[in-house]
């Protein structure tokens, strides 16, 4: 089997599909393309994800807290607090748990939340460290939004850039084969978008906006989110290569590793429905949030307009960040 996450398909397949509701209560369950579970109690909403850290060598504490409160906050809610678990290999060192916990600390106090629990462990199940957080937050009920909301006519917006998170770990964890081709101070502005993963604020900005669908933009990069979102939605989308933001320097790295950005991994990167996109990229850009119209939800054929004319957007498989070969 491939590396990452199972095939959409697959996973509505093997494991969705002989799942069932058995509690009233359960708003939102598994699906395709959603990213929490929404729980009613009385007028209020449970929210909750989970998601491992896997690809990442560095950062792992940092990355899954905020990987996790931004499913929270794509579904337009305040995150509260996090779940971890820590696998260790039995290669570990104490210290090695220590700093991926400094890590959770400091991503929890920057998003004022709290760490409720989890598990720690050493165990020859596994090679490498293997972190997974549960992340738990609340709102009120009618108030959450969905990646499943999209209607047609939406704008489509893009929020941060395209490929972020894969960009953050490529330039940590390939450092030192990347400086022999690239500029160190290249490499250092890449690690420092670390700073900008988190998306808590657009959700907040977003729901209280008033919008359709949301949906993070992780594994499978920002193609793989929009193509969700519009399954999710039962529609389409016609979207325009030009106009999805990517910065500068995650152009560089892929271009030298042979990697689409646009298929990789982008925390920090939000993908947004609404029936005016442009109002709301002005009001994200006054709060210091890079946003972008980038097209419309439609009918039902997913389609992106590039330099060689229009073709159809493929279900996410593999992350690019897993085809990497140094």
């Amino acid at each position: 089997m491939q590396a990452g996450k199972l095939s959409n398909e697959t996973l509505k397949n093997i494991i969705i599909s002989n799942l069932k509701k058995n509690n009233n209560d359960i708003l939102i369950g598994p699906d395709v393309g959603e990213d929490c579970a929404i729980i009613k109690f009385q007028d209020e909403v449970c929210v909750l994800t989970t998601d491992p850290i896997t690809a990442a060598a560095k950062n792992a504490g940092t990355l899954g807290v905020h990987i996790c409160c931004n499913d929270i906050a794509s579904a337009g809610v305040r995150p509260l607090g996090v779940l971890v678990t820590i696998l260790a290999p039995l290669s570990a060192e104490l210290n090695d748990i220590k700093t991926v916990m400094d890590e959770v600390k400091e991503a929890c106090d920057i998003l004022n939340i709290d760490v409720l629990g989890g598990h720690t462990e050493v165990t020859d199940a596994v090679n490498k460290m293997v972190l997974s957080i549960t992340a738990i937050g609340k709102g009120k009920i009618g108030e959450y939004v969905t990646t499943g909301g999209a209607k047609v006519d939406d704008d489509i917006v893009v929020t941060g850039f395209a490929g972020l998170e894969g960009t953050v770990i490529i330039a940590n964890d390939y450092f030192e084969h990347l400086k022999r081709k690239l500029d160190e101070k290249i490499l250092k502005d890449a690690q420092s978008m670390m700073d900008n993963i988190s998306v808590v604020k657009v959700g907040q900005i977003a729901s209280d906006f008033g919008v359709n669908a949301m949906h993070d933009a992780t594994e499978g990069g920002i193609l793989g989110a929009i193509w969700e979102t519009a399954e999710a939605s039962g529609k389409g989308v016609h979207i325009f290569q030009n106009k999805i933001p990517v910065k500068d320097v995650t152009l560089k790295i892929c271009h030298e590793l042979n990697i689409d950005p646009l298929r990789l991994i982008s925390s920090g990167c939000m993908v947004i429905t609404c029936n005016n996109g442009a109002e709301l990229c002005n009001k994200l850009r006054e709060n210091g949030i890079n946003a972008e119209v980038v097209g419309k939800i439609t009918e039902s054929r997913k389609i992106i307009t590039t330099d060689n004319g229009d073709v159809e957007i493929m279900p996410p498989e593999s992350d690019e960040i897993y085809r990497i070969k140094v």
